[in-house]
């Protein structure tokens, strides 16, 4: 009783550690910008450039759709388009809700949805996170000789090396025990009176299909390639909103930019990461040597297309589900009266 009345308790000081975290940084943005010179930025945009960047981010979750697909196992993979609908929603959550909440609701969304258990997808998306984070950090090291000199690059090479350690640790491990060390680290939970041996032997299996991602080597090369061309495709989508703010910038500056932001995610923040996403934008367009005032509107701009499409989605899917429910509680009603 004791721990769960202090669930509550955690979550408000989880809440509240985001929002002091976004508020730090929003004050960073905002810290040496003119405001006048912002509107102009955003007054000037040539905003016909947003649609072909928008077709860039459509193909960018798709393609992110089809990987997070490939890291279930094939005996237990769901529809493309149940997948797609989770990823999406859980978008919608992240951009609504603080802590990455999003991440919880997409692992619900397609357990109602297909069946698939929550252990094995919490799997994939821890996998997911590892692609992520390798296939970033590959491609910014690759285009290192073309970019600026960039303070942070020190920091960003230390966490490959965490990164890619880790993953070889996992790797091996599961490659070797699999099921049995997934066990042995979850037996301490059998202590409490309601998690039985049988439970902790199904999520111990569950998990592992989920990590399959990490361990079987056609899936590891579909799931890393698959990762490296949607960042790309990510990049390019940041590239045209830098041609809508007249800002004559390389390829190199939207991927500066996405490699910045990507770092500032992994922190607690509001929902969608207001403040920091603005800060890390600015930060990233230093390099080259962007106002901060011009670098900000920059970044209302992009932010705001990470933010509307993603709302927008959510709330069809959401409507979709309502409809269907409401169809499938009028179908138990009539087969009930015998119609």
């Amino acid at each position: 009783m004791a721990a769960n009345s202090n669930l509550p308790r955690t979550k408000t000081l989880l809440i509240s550690l985001g929002m002091a975290v976004s508020a730090v940084f929003a004050y960073l943005a905002i810290q040496h910008v003119r405001f006048n010179d912002v509107w102009s930025g955003l007054r000037e945009c040539s905003y016909w450039w947003l649609l072909p960047a928008f077709a860039a981010l459509v193909v960018a979750n798709v393609l992110r759709g089809v990987r997070w697909q490939y890291l279930f196992a094939p005996e237990t993979r769901p529809p493309y388009r149940h997948v797609l609908s989770a990823m999406l929603l859980g978008q919608f959550f992240n951009n609504i809700l603080p802590g990455r909440a999003g991440e919880a609701a997409r692992i619900v969304a397609i357990n109602q949805s297909c069946g698939t258990s929550r252990v094995e997808a919490a799997g994939t998306v821890v996998s997911e996170r590892v692609w992520d984070v390798l296939s970033l950090l590959a491609l910014l090291f690759v285009a290192v000789p073309w970019l600026p000199n960039v303070t942070w690059l020190r920091t960003a090479a230390i966490l490959l090396i965490v990164v890619v350690a880790g993953t070889v640790i996992t790797l091996s491990v599961l490659a070797k025990w699999s099921e049995r060390s997934l066990l042995f680290v979850l037996r301490p939970l059998t202590l409490l009176p309601f998690v039985s041996s049988q439970r902790t032997a199904t999520a111990a299996a569950n998990l592992v299909h989920g990590l399959v991602g990490l361990r079987r080597v056609r899936l590891v090369f579909v799931a890393f390639l698959l990762s490296v061309v949607s960042w790309l495709v990510l990049d390019l989508s940041a590239w045209f909103v830098l041609q809508s703010s007249h800002l004559d910038l390389p390829f190199g500056a939207a991927l500066l930019t996405y490699v910045a932001v990507g770092f500032g995610m992994t922190l607690p923040a509001s929902p969608a990461n207001i403040g920091v996403f603005e800060a890390a934008t600015i930060v990233a367009l230093r390099a080259y040597h962007v106002p901060d005032s011009q670098a900000l509107s920059y970044a209302l701009i992009l932010h705001t297309l990470n933010f509307f499409p993603y709302i927008a989605a959510g709330l069809l899917i959401l409507q979709g589900h309502a409809i269907s429910a409401r169809r499938t509680r009028l179908v138990s009603k009539q087969y009930a009266s015998g119609d």
